[in-house]
């Protein structure tokens, strides 16, 4: 145990498994590892996001997909390049691209298309290729999810699971105002978020949460458990620390607070 590790154990900080899966909006190579460097054991997984990869250099592209497996860290494609891959009827040359580029994991979305295969045949052709699928859940341009849209967004989510997704990505695009779950004034529905929660466990649920008040509003909702996504890679440490209650903010959140040790007990009392 590292000296930093003792000193969180000791006042409070539980181990937690990684929950943050943050994402590259076009970083070069160079930032991206330096990021991994230093945070990769906080990291889920790490999205290389948009279509940036498809048009930088491809050495760069690889290079950054190669830099998170030797951290360890299962890189992703974000869901946009997947809906325009299939619009244009090209969807095995993009699966067959991603492979190639040495993605482990796709997103697969409908925020701006509509999809005519059934998932698990789309999912069944992801996996021939080496390729895992989460399923991004919400429009991109219709307005926040609303009380009489979430049965039909969640069953939706429930046939991609059914159907072999690894997990469901709650949308909230790079804004988390006006979409997803946030309204337009950027406040989150705690009940919405909390029917994609109780439907389908913090475990195959990720929060899209690109801003410090959506993120914060999830973790204060739903405490150190709760997954979140794109998150730029510069703000995942404030995340984490937020997480922990380590975060002048988050230290008065009875569900983030750290747990007073024994330890701490016994040199104030002792």
């Amino acid at each position: 145990m590292s000296a930093s590790e003792a000193y969180l154990a000791a006042i409070g900080v539980s181990s937690l498994p990684p929950r943050t899966a943050p994402f590259d909006p076009g970083y070069s190579p160079v930032e991206v590892a330096s990021h991994l460097e230093q945070s990769a054991h906080l990291m889920a997984t790490i999205k290389i996001s948009m279509a940036c990869w498809q048009i930088a250099n491809p050495e760069a592209s690889r290079a950054k997909v190669q830099a998170a497996r030797n951290a360890g860290v299962e890189a992703t494609t974000g869901g946009g390049p997947f809906e325009v891959a299939v619009a244009q009827g090209q969807l095995p040359l993009y699966l067959d691209l991603c492979a190639s580029f040495g993605f482990q994991r796709i997103e697969c979305g409908e925020g701006f298309t509509t999809l005519e295969d059934e998932p698990r045949s789309i999912i069944e052709a992801a996996n021939e290729r080496g390729l895992a699928v989460q399923y991004e859940v919400g429009p991109k341009h219709d307005g926040p999810m609303t009380k009489g849209t979430i049965k039909e967004l969640l069953d939706r989510a429930a046939r991609w699971l059914d159907g072999g997704a690894v997990q469901i990505v709650v949308e909230a695009r790079e804004s988390a105002v006006g979409v997803g779950l946030f309204d337009e004034q950027g406040a989150l529905d705690p009940s919405l978020a909390h029917a994609f929660a109780d439907r389908f466990g913090l475990d195959l649920v990720t929060f899209e949460a690109p801003t410090k008040s959506s993120q914060f509003a999830f973790l204060d909702l739903f405490g150190p458990s709760v997954g979140l996504s794109n998150v730029r890679l510069e703000e995942l440490l404030r995340v984490e620390i937020y997480r922990r209650g380590l975060h002048s903010d988050a230290f008065s959140q009875p569900n983030l607070t750290p747990a007073r040790s024994a330890t701490a007990d016994v040199s104030e009392h002792g």
